[in-house]
């Protein structure tokens, strides 16, 4: 609870992964990948309730056993490749015997996201009276040098004809990386979306950053792990 109103934190975690089969439940530096994000939640001085959404039951045991709760199994067209996330989130909310005011979402393909990093979130989004908000890192390449290939042509994403490209000339540029997502619940189900005009960027630096999509990703993710003998 924060500022006496209670947070629900859910992870998300189908079975359907193409890049990295089994990635939530696969073994990273000795831990599945969704103990992480686990571990760090169940910590946090301001989640009430800490829930997975998933339609594995892999997945929903190994969760249990971490100490994450799964009240619920998540059905079949909600945990396919175009299934929507608004459309899982108000299915977990739904489902739920008891209602909150904030909703912390939590992927686990972010596994270096602490506990401090999710309550400094928390924090920065009740001072700031956020109805949403979402992390997000710098670019290292700015979009002005982004391009896609027509007729064998580079085209640029954004008119870059006349303009001298120079990095430091360019304001920052950010992505949203996949760590933390805040939300005042009756907000984001009007919304039914994070990006809106109202979305708080919370800017995050370092291995928080990190969001495994590829083998590559998670090659380098066990390799930051034995660097600094991180383990859940």
């Amino acid at each position: 609870m924060i500022k006496k109103k209670k947070v629900l934190a859910l992870i998300t975690a189908r079975a359907g992964s193409k890049g990295i089969p089994g990635k939530n439940i696969k073994p990273l530096a000795g831990r599945p990948l969704i103990a992480w994000t686990i571990a760090a939640a169940r910590q946090s001085r301001y989640v009430d309730r800490l829930i997975v959404s998933s339609d594995s039951a892999d997945i929903i045991r190994i969760a249990v056993e971490r100490g994450c709760e799964a009240p619920f199994v998540r059905p079949a067209p909600l945990a396919q490749d175009e299934s929507l996330s608004i459309d899982v989130i108000e299915h977990a909310i739904a489902s739920l015997d008891e209602q909150f005011d904030y909703l912390l979402l939590l992927q686990p393909t972010s596994p270096f996201r602490t506990t401090d990093d999710i309550d400094h979130f928390l924090d920065y989004c009740i001072e700031n009276d956020a109805n949403i908000a979402v992390s997000v890192s710098k670019l290292k390449k700015h979009p002005m040098y982004m391009y896609h290939i027509d007729n064998d042509r580079l085209v640029p994403f954004l008119d870059n004809r006349n303009v001298q490209l120079r990095r430091q000339d360019m304001p920052p540029a950010y992505e949203h990386n996949g760590a933390l997502y805040f939300a005042k619940i009756d907000r984001l189900l009007q919304e039914r979306s994070f990006n809106t005009a109202g979305t708080m960027p919370y800017i995050t630096e370092g291995i928080i950053n990190l969001d495994i999509d590829t083998p590559e990703d998670w090659d380098y993710a066990e390799l930051i792990a034995r660097k600094m003998s991180i383990s859940p």
